[in-house]
């Protein structure tokens, strides 16, 4: 009784998470700043925001955190630093509907990367689970999905964007054997803010004027989606099973879509609600077959 209670509790937590990370698109799009200047400003301020709790659990786990710890948060920051960068770029490269695929297909790289990188298989449960799921992604684009020549680079781009989402949250599961989430991802932040911010600098001057809505989408951005969402996202790849997460963050074009109706008045069309449908039942399929997951312990 008291698993099960424990394992709905981080299911509620994971769904918070990824409803957090569905807000950023909409920030984006409210922003005049340089998209990934804008990145940059998101990941090191969320670093730096997250600085007292992480020099709080440091001095609590001085005993066995050290420099070690401490690098293990470079490559995925990195990683998620050119996510961001690839997908912004990408999406000027191809149409939206090939943008919106290629890079969701998440569920389709974890397995390997999960068993490449931490020996964990995937079971019959998430199976169906990632095919349902990935059938509504699929009607979702399907009538506007283009395979052009001229879109070649971009969906390539994309594909190179969702290898680098993939690996970035199989390394939050590599990684989860840390004392407390915040040493891992405070680091990680940082050094994806700094490697955004350098690469800002060949395509814009961070030294100008920035609007009263420019700061205010920076802190939204802060809070939100990264210290909230993507906080959440790697406490939850260290609790519960790698694919289940991959698919439930599916979810996040359902948030998406009903608050850019809101707040923007676009309808959904009905391939919306019935691709939200799919992707719901695969998310509920891999959720009812999982047996709780054991903390992964790290790896040299």
């Amino acid at each position: 009784m008291l698993e099960s209670a424990a394992m709905n509790a981080k299911i509620l937590l994971l769904m918070l998470g990824v409803f957090a990370c569905s807000t950023a698109a909409l920030m984006i799009r409210a922003s005049d700043m340089h998209p990934i200047l804008l990145a940059a400003y998101r990941l090191i301020l969320a670093g730096l925001v997250l600085l007292p709790v992480y020099f709080r659990d440091a001095r609590r786990h001085r005993a066995s955190y050290g420099w070690r710890d401490l690098r293990a948060a470079i490559i995925p920051g990195i990683l998620l630093g050119a996510h961001f960068i690839s997908w912004i770029t990408a999406v000027h490269m191809t149409t939206v509907a090939n943008a919106t695929l290629l890079v969701n297909l998440v569920p389709i790289a974890m397995p390997f990367l999960l068993l490449l990188m931490m020996g964990e298989r995937l079971n019959l449960t998430e199976l169906i689970g990632t095919v349902v799921a990935l059938a509504g992604l699929y009607l979702l684009v399907a009538e506007d999905f283009d395979l052009d020549r001229s879109h070649f680079m971009g969906d390539m781009l994309c594909l190179a964007s969702m290898i680098l989402l993939s690996l970035y949250l199989v390394y939050g599961r590599k990684n989860g054997g840390m004392a407390s989430i915040w040493l891992y991802v405070v680091p990680l932040y940082i050094f994806g803010g700094i490697f955004c911010l350098l690469t800002a600098l060949f395509f814009v001057n961070p030294i100008q004027a920035y609007s009263a809505r420019d700061i205010a989408v920076v802190a939204g951005l802060v809070l939100v989606p990264t210290v909230i969402g993507h906080s959440i996202l790697n406490h939850c790849m260290k609790a519960l099973r790698g694919q289940l997460v991959s698919i439930v963050n599916l979810t996040q074009f359902i948030y998406a879509g009903m608050m850019a109706y809101i707040f923007f008045g676009e309808i959904p069309r009905a391939s919306f609600y019935i691709a939200s449908s799919l992707l719901l039942t695969g998310a509920v399929i891999a959720i009812r077959g999982l047996p709780p997951a054991r903390n992964p312990t790290p790896r040299p």
